[in-house]
């Protein structure tokens, strides 16, 4: 009995399946789709304090800390009428923040340390508020430190560039404001500020126009300590300077370090001024490398005459030149719009 040509048959079928098999190409699967990324959320740009509860947060720290890091845009936090006593820090990476207080007078911010006091705190450390970030704004705001005349207690300790503050008000005794860091720039527009000793301090470059310093004690107002390299150091545009009852004999400036700059332009001086205007801070040598100068000073405590030989007095042309674009030409340039 013969098989082969069914074996030969079954044969060429298996080869050709085979075939087929070797030559028809594999079609791939198709992969999952991959789910879309999540937006990220949008950026807050607006929060609201208030200690009643009916805001966003109870304490001006807690929106700071709530604000987006190396903020491009100007985050605004709208703080209602309160006393808020915080120790509060605006650190370097909360940048463009802006603090809007609903009234000057009713928006507080108070705390009450002082160089050496039982936490040993420096005049570095005993601010009641802390801005180290760049673009920061504060406008209707009052600044306190409440420790009272114990010593160097401030309010407000600046380091940040491009700092504005409008209408806010800063209270306290010795150095009151310090305007820290050399590559600090910073104006102070309708703005008023009390304190003793050296109560407007610091190595920043800053610029108050319209503001109101009021000398509390027989002492000095200002104490800046520019370096030599900077073109400008203190402006005072257009202030008016007034005192308690109790001073009597205040001097415009003393040197903090030895090339302080602080210049006087178009302000109104009380009788509390001392004619010298002065102070060298009990080392003639200071009067070889400071630049103290005034112009179109007017009241009672403008005397041109007695003013100490080694300060001077501008002349138009030369006070033409101080204007917020030169000033603040440093860095990139910035002019603060006037409000």
């Amino acid at each position: 009995m013969q098989f082969f040509p069914l074996v030969l048959a079954a044969t060429l079928l298996l080869s050709a399946t085979q075939l087929r098999a070797q030559t028809t190409p594999t079609v791939p699967a198709t992969p999952a789709a991959k789910p879309a990324p999540t937006p990220a959320p949008p950026q807050v740009t607006r929060m609201t304090v208030a200690q009643d509860g009916s805001g966003d947060y109870r304490t001006i720290q807690e929106a700071v800390n709530a604000s987006r890091d190396l903020s491009q845009v100007t985050v605004t936090i709208f703080i209602k009428n309160g006393t808020y006593r915080e120790k509060l820090v605006v650190p370097s990476h909360k940048t463009h923040v802006t603090l809007l207080g609903e009234s000057n007078t009713g928006v507080i911010i108070t705390f009450g340390d002082y160089s050496g006091d039982a936490e040993k705190h420096s005049t570095y450390t005993s601010h009641t508020v802390l801005v180290q970030a760049n673009d920061f704004t504060a406008e209707n705001i009052t600044f306190e430190n409440s420790a009272g005349p114990v010593g160097q207690a401030v309010a407000l300790h600046v380091e940040g560039d491009r700092a504005t503050f409008r209408n806010c008000r800063m209270l306290g005794n010795q150095d009151t404001l310090y305007m820290a860091v050399e590559n600090s720039r910073q104006y102070y527009q309708n703005c008023y500020i009390e304190g003793t000793t050296d109560f407007l301090f610091g190595t920043a470059t800053v610029v108050f126009e319209g503001c109101e310093l009021r000398s509390k004690r027989n002492s000095y107002i200002t104490a800046a300590s520019t370096t030599a390299h900077q073109r400008y150091g203190y402006v005072l545009l257009n202030c008016k300077l007034t005192a308690t009852d109790e001073a009597k004999k205040v001097y415009l400036g003393r040197p903090w370090r030895p090339n302080a700059k602080t210049v006087f332009i178009n302000c109104e001086l009380g009788a509390h001024i001392t004619p010298a205007g002065w102070d060298n801070w009990r080392n003639p040598e200071n009067e070889k490398t400071v630049y103290y100068a005034e112009y179109n000073s007017t009241g009672p405590g403008a005397n041109a005459k007695e003013r100490v030989k080694w300060a001077r007095q501008l002349t138009a042309k030369e006070a033409k030149k101080y204007t917020l674009k030169n000033i603040f030409a440093g860095g990139a340039g910035w002019e603060p719009a006037r409000k």
